[in-house]
This record gives C-alpha cells, sequence and structure tokens, in this order.
C-alpha cells in the first residue's frame, strides 16, 4: 500500500482467525486522510489491512475497489461491520466505535466475523 509499511496484525480471539497479518496503522492526520487512496487492489490482498485511529467512520471515494470494514469499540470489540464497501460510498458513522480495520473484500465473511467478537491488535512503534 502506497505509504504505509505494515506494523502489526489484528487476531479474532473470539474465532481463533487472524483478520490482517501485515496491519499498517493510520494514526495521524494526513495518514487517517489518505486511508487506501491510491491504493490498487493487488495491494491490498488477504492479509492485510488498515487500521484507523481514531475513527468512526469511512469513506471509498477515489478508491477503486471494494473494502470490508470492521468497527471496533476503545476495548476492541466489534460494533459494526460493512462487507464489500463499494468504491464511492460513504460508511456509517457509528458513534459507539473508537477505531475502523479496513480489510480485503470477503475477509469478513471468510472468517465468519461478527458483531461482539473480540479483535486483538498488536502493532510495533
Amino acid at each position: 500500500m502506497p505509504g504505509f509499511s505494515p506494523q502489526g496484525r489484528a487476531f479474532n480471539c473470539t474465532r481463533q482467525v487472524y483478520l490482517a497479518t501485515e496491519l499498517s496503522l493510520a494514526d495521524t492526520h494526513w495518514s487517517r486522510l489518505r486511508g487506501l487512496l491510491g491504493a490498487r487492489e493487488s495491494d491490498f490482498s488477504n492479509g492485510k489491512g488498515l487500521w484507523i485511529k481514531p475513527c468512526r467512520g469511512v469513506h471509498t471515494l477515489a478508491m477503486r475497489f471494494a473494502i470490508d470494514v470492521v468497527y471496533l469499540d476503545r476495548a476492541g470489540a466489534v460494533v459494526h461491520l460493512e462487507q464489500g464497501l463499494k468504491p464511492w460510498r460513504f460508511a456509517p458513522v457509528r458513534l459507539q466505535a473508537a477505531s475502523v480495520l479496513e480489510l480485503p473484500r470477503q475477509t469478513v465473511a471468510t472468517t465468519k466475523t461478527a458483531v461482539g467478537d473480540k479483535i486483538e491488535i498488536t502493532v510495533k512503534k
């Protein structure tokens, strides 16, 4: 992904499965604003992910491919899911969310991630 280097992992403790093994972090104003803009779908394949924090909602304006979006509260519990969010769309804002995971399309279905699942994120800084 342009401008991001993998720094961590996202693990669904409830389902005992990784959502992302190459997780990048967007935690500055500019990195959150940029998000996945400019990325190609081939750059964002299975195992990759972008953790945006703080964040309560995302958009896919100017993106070229659909993504899955997992909204997390401060404790890492899933509070909302958007599967296959298409380009040029706005995802809903969820006030209970503290951060959002952007993942390759089909990740939520493949891992059976559901609202209430506990996600553990480890990031090297």
